[in-house]
């Protein structure tokens, strides 16, 4: 018996990594993990685990063609939940490429499947990304069909940058929250009972900066825990490590050196939009306060923030379905690097070469242009700023804080949840 990992990139898209226990030339488990997304108001690791059932109990050596249809047809089934970043033929890849190694035989004649968008096989509806999802991006942001700027401008009368909100904001009027540091734990119970109870209609929307107790590592919800954070070096620092409900890739945070935000609007709020444009319309209001600064944001890839100098955050969203007839909910959050220890940031995260395959940069801690360095301004002056516009641009936006009660029900839920590890290694 043989355990082997394959990983696949799709090219301005998502990691895909599949672990294979193999034995006597059959697939005995696999384990699907990754930074990709999962769309649903469902259960969302409901997809997985059929895609993990239908990789069981396959015989090498595989053939590609029936490996990719077989999967396109599970995801198919599942039209209730959008997987974003990944497809049928990224998956099969990365399972390709772990059981090569189990097999001298193996039917690799198209196992290197083309997976750019534009060229292989074409995916199935239920499979297919928006364009500005996969479009090869260029290393410099500038060049990029995707570094664009959603919210709509003009100049005022006096030459400056006057940002105009759609009607989408200004009707939403979130109430604004600089909130109390927290821990990690608590942070990750926190944005789930908001959201929770802006899809149940027993909140309204609400917009959350956060702060911070301690430092932490913040994985995907769909990422592995060990091929994601060197543990060792996370403890020996004083880290902690936490699973968020979203998913994305891994963050690393100290007190005062990231900006994080959340948004808990109701589901009317992106209604009739594909996920790439919800995630530009909840950072239309981000990406005009910041221009307001002088900074030159877009975005460099479905859920990236970048200027010139290079990415300086990202973003990631879930749906929530509402109870009682709620309205339900879309959770969307972000973090910016302000000014972030690089070198630590290296030794606590582990990031693949299949994952940089794409990127102009060969380590990770070369990814992040911290904003402090784009600004000159002081963290806390960043957030003033940002909490200000939102305050001056929507007309009925009133300054807030989380409910006792809530707060309450949240430091429960880490305690309960979020701080176990069953949940944390949910995957491992």
């Amino acid at each position: 018996m043989s355990t082997t990992r394959g990983e696949c990139k799709l090219v301005g898209g998502k990691l895909v990594g599949v672990t294979l226990t193999i034995a006597n030339m059959q697939i005995e488990s696999s384990r699907l993990d990754g930074d990709f997304f999962i769309s649903t108001n469902d259960d969302d690791i409901v997809l997985i685990k059929a895609i993990e059932q239908c990789i069981d109990g396959l015989t090498l050596p595989l053939d590609t063609a029936i490996l990719v249809h077989t999967i396109a047809q599970v995801i198919g089934a599942h039209s209730e939940a959008q997987l974003v970043g990944a497809h049928a033929q990224s998956i099969a890849s990365a399972v390709l490429r772990a059981a090569r190694d189990n097999a001298d035989d193996i039917d690799t004649h198209s196992s290197d499947i083309d997976i750019r968008i534009g060229t292989g096989t074409k995916p199935s509806a239920a499979q297919h990304f928006e364009h500005d999802i996969c479009t090869p991006c260029s290393a410099n942001p500038r060049d990029c069909q995707q570094f664009t700027i959603q919210a709509e401008s003009q100049l005022s009368s006096s030459g400056k940058y006057a940002p105009v909100l759609s009607l989408r904001w200004e009707s939403l009027n979130p109430l604004v929250i600089h909130d109390v540091p927290r821990s990690p734990a608590a942070q990750m119970a926190l944005d789930e009972i908001l959201a929770e109870k802006v899809a149940d209609g027993t909140l309204p929307a609400m917009l959350r900066v956060w702060e911070w107790q301690s430092s932490a590592v913040i994985i995907g919800r769909f990422q592995s825990l060990h091929n994601e954070v060197n543990l060792e070096e996370a403890k020996r620092e004083g880290i902690t490590v936490v699973r968020r409900v979203t998913g994305g890739g891994a963050m690393f945070v100290e007190p005062n050196n990231t900006i994080t935000y959340s948004l808990y609007a109701p589901l009317s709020f992106v209604e009739g939009m594909d996920v790439a444009q919800s995630y530009r319309l909840c950072d239309e209001w981000l990406v005009a306060a910041l221009r307001e600064l002088g900074m030159n944001v877009g975005f460099s890839s479905m859920n990236d923030l970048a200027s010139e100098q290079g990415k300086i955050g990202g973003a990631a969203q879930r749906r929530f379905a509402g109870k009682g007839g709620g309205p339900g909910a879309v959770l969307h959050h972000v973090t910016l690097a302000y000014d972030i220890d690089a070198g630590k940031m290296g030794r606590v995260l582990r990031v693949s070469k299949e994952k940089l395959s794409d990127k102009a940069v060969k380590s990770v801690a070369k990814r992040v242009d911290p904003m402090r360095s784009q600004t000159g301004m002081s963290r806390n002056a960043i957030i003033d700023h940002l909490l200000a516009f939102l305050v001056e641009h929507l007309s009925q936006a009133q300054t807030a804080t989380v409910p006792h009660a809530v707060a309450n029900q949240a430091h429960e839920l880490a305690t309960q949840s979020f701080s176990k590890d069953a949940w944390l290694q949910c995957i491992v």
